[in-house]
């Protein structure tokens, strides 16, 4: 009986061991495989990011990349050559190319070995920046300019001011386009504001904006016209230039409204563009809400007309 006994306890004694051991490998293995998660320096892991939380079935765990947000199949036994291909596809001329990168000699730092330079995305970039500083179009004449191209890239051909014309005009269209699908697309009604003034050169120039509420009820706002107005600025001469602008756009159907200044010429000028839309039935309740009035003029009105009344007294 002492020796079944004592055969008991050894079994039990050697469970526990067992059990001891299996725990202290599986924690062995747990800390071995955390470890390896953390170790993640292939230069792909700046674009990917690794989700853990996503896991397939046959355990194969996901990575989104950090451009397009499209989720790849990513198993550590494999490495990481099939997000490099898809890095490959997924270009980004405003991003590092990462494929271009390679490890340091300290291997924790990362040294740039070579980059992709497209020479149409550099010229699209320049004539953007011209327009967007309001810089002259001779800016790409300027011989360190010319030298800062150079340095940029030997191969690029440099542009001459007639070239950034042109880019500028077809980028004009290439927007313009953009902004009537946009409008299109508008789900209510557009509100317009036009301004109309003479600079000192005595040179007239007429703005058009419009005013909508997108899907997403947010106010938005888009000028539509900058374009310069000659003489006669009045009523009749403004409703033809009003009309032709709105017909660029494709708008006529999708008016609300109309804000102008507190002027004769604009009440002659909405009468005649009423008409005129009125024929398509393109208002709502024929027009009887189009006309709005600024209210900053007729205070602005109302202010000079005070002061002049103010004046006899200011002089004595």
């Amino acid at each position: 009986m002492d020796d079944n006994t004592n055969n008991d306890t050894k079994d039990d004694s050697n469970d526990d061991c067992m059990e001891v051991k299996k725990e202290g490998e599986d924690n062995q293995k747990m800390k071995g495989t955390r470890k390896r998660e953390k170790k993640q320096t292939s230069p792909v892991w700046h674009v990917f990011e690794l989700l853990n939380d996503v896991v397939t079935k046959d355990g194969i765990k996901r990575a989104k990349c950090r451009w397009c947000d499209e989720v790849t199949k990513y198993d550590s036994r494999y490495g990481t050559g099939n997000l490099q291909r898809h890095i490959n596809k997924c270009y980004r001329p405003d991003k590092l190319i990462v494929g271009q990168m390679l490890l340091g000699k300290d291997k924790d730092s990362l040294m740039l070995k070579s980059s992709k330079f497209s020479k149409d995305i550099f010229r699209e970039k320049l004539v953007r920046a011209i327009v967007m500083h309001n810089l002259p179009l001779s800016f790409v004449d300027y011989s360190g300019i010319k030298e800062l191209f150079e340095y940029v890239s030997e191969d690029l051909n440099l542009i001459c001011r007639n070239t950034v014309r042109s880019d500028i005009v077809n980028m004009h269209k290439k927007e313009m386009n953009k902004l009537k699908s946009f409008l299109k697309e508008v789900p209510g009604r557009i509100c317009l504001t036009s301004d109309l003034w003479t600079s000192i050169t005595t040179d007239g120039y007429i703005s058009l904006t419009a005013h909508f509420i997108d899907e997403n009820w947010i106010l938005q706002k888009r000028l539509l016209n900058f374009s310069d107005m000659p003489p006669p600025h009045n009523g009749i001469s403004l409703s033809e230039k009003g009309y032709s602008m709105l017909a660029d756009w494709g708008i006529e159907g999708k008016l609300f409204s109309i804000t102008l200044d507190n002027a004769s010429s604009n009440d002659t000028f909405v009468n005649i563009l009423k008409l005129q839309l009125n024929v398509r039935k393109a208002l709502i309740k024929d027009g009887q809400f189009f006309h709005i009035r600024c209210c900053a003029h007729i205070l602005n009105l109302i202010v000079q007309d005070g002061l002049k009344e103010m004046m006899v007294v200011f002089l004595k």
